[in-house]
């Protein structure tokens, strides 16, 4: 199972980026899927998430400029940020609970995308 992360890079302030992150692999099913953030000497932090058939969540600094959103048919979690600040960059890493054919649940991880928010 692996978790492939795309679209970070180079952004002004007030600009937007889209991430998206694909699972692949044989699985049985994904619970949770979301979007965390480490900024430079500093600890990671949960952006977004969304349960399977749940409600999206996110943390107050991005709430009313970011939206997360699923697609369960493709295995793939997005990412839309909007008003983008300097305070936004750091590595995004998504995130998925899965669960293999055993029925185990695990977290999976993918490798991050930088995200710099510079003029």
């Amino acid at each position: 199972v692996q978790l492939q992360a795309s679209g970070g890079g180079l952004v002004q302030p007030g600009g937007s980026l889209t991430l998206s992150c694909a699972v692949s692999g044989s699985i049985f099913s994904i619970h949770g899927m979301g979007w965390y953030r480490q900024a430079p000497g500093e600890a990671r932090e949960l952006v977004a998430a969304v349960a399977s058939g749940g409600s999206p969540k996110y943390a107050d600094s991005v709430k009313g400029r970011f939206t997360i959103s699923r697609d369960n048919a493709k295995k793939t979690v997005t990412l839309q940020m909007n008003s983008l600040k300097p305070e936004d960059t750091g590595v995004y890493y998504c995130n998925a609970e899965i669960m293999n054919w055993a029925m185990y649940q695990q977290d999976y991880w993918g490798k991050g995308t930088l995200v710099t928010v510079s003029s």
